[in-house]
């Protein structure tokens, strides 16, 4: 079975703060390396009072620090807020501290609006269009290239593995061209996630880090005991992007029963296309739902997420979602029914 990885958006939820968030991160990515999991990666994100996970380098020491042997990384940094020797130096500083530990996944969308944008870089100069530019700078400041003037210390001569994110054909194209591993974002965008996935495919050029295609695909668990009680749990992130979308981002809601029946028809249908790729309910719907997935997509690892309002139901979400992996690892007479705790 491939592997089962973590994507952390570090929630603030209602009536809570950063500093609880970050507790319930350490406490997620110790639970998440006891149960398995292949990495455990936070995302870049400004100017949103839902997520803790702004300063993510520094966030990931933390995270690293307490924990052992589970890949810690980012997933990602949005490289166009950044100069790339900065984000050599960070990393590198990271890869020193817990080698053979640390990933680094690199997005081009800035994480947040423009006026954060502009508050965080002051230039908008440097965009999304210089990106492909900034990720060869990165590597070059990795592998100690003459070609530039300035060495990052740390960071020369450290093998930081580099992903590249997306959610269209242009991360696909990059990272085919780089020889480097795809995680695409289909957890929230998977519109073009089939024709992103064969493009890769198709024009992969194997390089120094990578020698055959590695793609990896976000998806959302919300898993509980029952179906009801996980089709409750995914209220919280349903109203989440209906707020986004709205205008009016927000800390993480407590769910609500009943909710998409009090949304009406458009945000329903705007729900069942940005979470399609997600796995609602007990364990042995997850498990059908996930099997299902993996087959149609040839997924080579899956990156789950599971914003849930609560940190016990949080934690709960991804055990039953390594117990799920276990049954589907082994053999097929005896994968019909994940363990239970």
């Amino acid at each position: 079975m491939i592997p089962f990885s973590v994507l952390d958006l570090s929630p603030i939820t209602e009536g809570s703060d950063a500093r609880t968030s970050f507790h319930n991160s350490l406490d997620l990515a110790q639970s998440a390396e006891r149960w398995g999991f292949q990495r455990y990666w936070l995302a870049e994100h400004h100017g949103m009072p839902g997520i803790a996970s702004a300063a993510t380098a520094v966030l990931l020491g933390y995270i690293a620090g307490g924990t052992s042997t589970i890949r810690v990384g980012a997933g990602g940094i949005m490289l166009p807020n950044h100069s790339p020797l900065v984000i050599a130096e960070q990393f590198g500083t990271l890869e020193s501290l817990y080698p053979g530990r640390i990933d680094l996944g690199l997005g081009r969308a800035p994480g947040s609006d423009h006026a954060a944008a502009r508050a965080m870089r002051r230039n908008l100069a440097s965009n999304a269009d210089e990106f492909p530019q900034d990720v060869v700078e990165l590597m070059d400041y990795f592998a100690g290239s003459t070609r530039r003037s300035v060495q990052a210390v740390p960071g020369a001569g450290l093998e930081v593995p580099i992903w590249i994110l997306g959610s269209s054909l242009f991360g696909a194209q990059l990272a085919a061209h780089l020889g480097l591993p795809y995680a695409f974002a289909s957890h929230f965008a998977p519109t073009m996630m089939m024709q992103a996935i064969d493009f890769y495919r198709s024009n992969f050029r194997p390089s120094a880090q990578l020698g055959k295609p590695h793609v990896m695909l976000g998806y959302n668990v919300f898993a509980a005991d029952t179906d009801a009680e996980g089709q409750l749990l995914a209220s919280s992130m349903q109203q989440a992007f209906v707020n986004l979308h709205s205008g009016r981002a927000s800390r993480l809601q407590p769910p609500v029963a009943g909710y998409l029946e009090q949304i009406g028809p458009t945000g329903r249908a705007m729900l069942e296309q940005v979470l399609s790729c997600s796995a609602i309910g007990a364990p042995d719907t997850v498990q059908r739902q996930m099997q299902e997935f993996i087959a149609r997509t040839g997924a080579d690892e899956l990156m789950i997420t599971s914003q849930i309002y609560d940190h016990a139901a949080r934690l709960r979400s991804y055990q039953i979602t390594a117990q799920v992996h276990r049954a589907l690892s082994e053999p097929s007479d005896s994968a019909d029914r994940p363990h239970r705790a």
